[in-house]
């Protein structure tokens, strides 16, 4: 569960930190960092995804549609890739959403009921 977490907040940070506000260059974590993360390293980890959501909302108000044009920083030979920031928005958060009902189910499996993980069920 811990590798899906940091993969699906690595998502953001590859996407949106990297690739739409060039604020990281390798946003990739490695395999050994992964395994020293905790809870708290993991929290830090989407609290820093959530920042660069923010920062793409408010940076590319009335351009999140304008192609962007670059390699990428954490594949080498990757050749030019073109996508609006508003592409790189939806596959984060449907990529996210695909993860976290794989998750569920793990722990579904190990035996513990999540609570209720889609807004629209709460009263």
């Amino acid at each position: 569960m811990r590798d899906s977490l940091v993969h699906v907040a690595g998502c953001y940070h590859a996407w949106l930190g990297s690739f739409v506000l060039s604020e990281v260059s390798s946003p990739l974590i490695t395999k050994e960092v992964i395994e020293t993360m905790d809870i708290e390293d993991i929290q830090h980890y989407f609290n820093q995804a959530d920042l660069y959501v923010d920062r793409v909302l408010e940076q590319f108000t009335g351009k999140i549609d304008e192609t962007i044009e670059k390699e990428l920083s954490w594949k080498m030979n990757s050749g030019l890739v073109r996508k609006t920031p508003q592409q790189l928005f939806i596959h984060s958060i449907t990529h996210e959403f695909h993860h976290k009902e794989q998750i569920v189910a793990m722990l579904r499996l190990l035996g513990y009921t999540s609570d209720n993980t889609d807004i629209l069920g709460l009263n």
